[in-house]
């Protein structure tokens, strides 16, 4: 997080983020999914642990990013799903179709119950498992549950994970792309803290004596007071009504230098 009196944009706070959990369950699962059925010595082995470790790290990453730099949040945010949705979710369906294990269909009662799980930390009003069952309880329980479970059902299970994971990557990218469209980025943010610090103590601007229109602070640029500040009317050149700049304590500034 940022304090609202700092350039720096708001960031922070990733861990309690439901797409960064789930990522974190994907990325220690993996790892246990990797262990049991994939050979240590193969590249997929590391490659898929590498894809399910990139889908967590870059949102940490990212969010770190945010305090001056919405773009490579979003960037850092879209390589964390492209990992998962792009790289980790075909490795799964990969080792599955090799193996002749069957693809549980998306609308399919096993994949809906496992989906409805996973929305969980630990899921409300389970039955208790029959005696030697495996059964997940929720997303906390992941790892351990791929740690037991056969090879189609861990499979098709980390297949439920990972399309959870991230779907809700895409919508994390989608509402900071729509934050940065709102808020705007550090440059911005910046450039107004500079404004305010330069105009912070700066004296009101008086009305015209002319026309009664506001005044803006000047500096003449020629002449016997050049380079020293003024007020002059902003409706300057139809109206050229000028004011001294006075001091707090109601002395003028006429001999003093611009300090802008």
């Amino acid at each position: 997080m940022s304090d609202s009196n700092s350039p720096l944009l708001p960031h922070g706070g990733y861990e309690n983020l439901r797409a960064y959990k789930v990522a974190e369950a994907v990325y220690d699962a993996t790892v246990v999914f990797c262990g049991r059925f994939v050979d240590k010595r193969s590249r997929t082995h590391d490659q898929m642990v590498q894809a399910a470790r990139s889908g967590v790290r870059n949102i940490s990453e990212g969010s770190g990013a945010a305090a001056t730099s919405r773009k490579s949040e979003m960037l850092l945010t879209n390589v964390a799903r492209a990992s998962l949705s792009d790289e980790l979710l075909k490795d799964y369906k990969s080792f599955l179709t090799q193996h002749g294990l069957r693809v549980w269909e998306k609308d399919s009662r096993e994949a809906l119950a496992m989906r409805e799980r996973l929305k969980h930390d630990i899921a409300p009003n389970l039955p208790s498992a029959p005696a030697g069952a495996v059964r997940l309880a929720g997303l906390n329980g992941l790892a351990e549950f791929i740690a037991q479970a056969d090879a189609e059902i861990a499979g098709n299970a980390m297949l439920c994970a990972v399309n959870q994971a991230a779907y809700l990557l895409r919508r994390l990218v989608e509402q900071q792309s729509r934050d940065f469209v709102e808020q705007g980025g550090f440059t911005e943010r910046l450039y107004a803290a500079r404004v305010k610090a330069r105009t912070k103590g700066a004296p009101a601007a008086p009305p015209c004596p002319l026309c009664g229109k506001e005044m803006r602070q000047r500096t003449a640029g020629k002449g016997p007071h050049a380079g020293l500040s003024f007020w002059g009317c902003s409706g300057y050149p139809d109206c050229r009504g000028v004011l001294e700049i006075r001091c707090a304590d109601g002395s003028d500034r006429s001999d003093e230098p611009d300090k802008q």
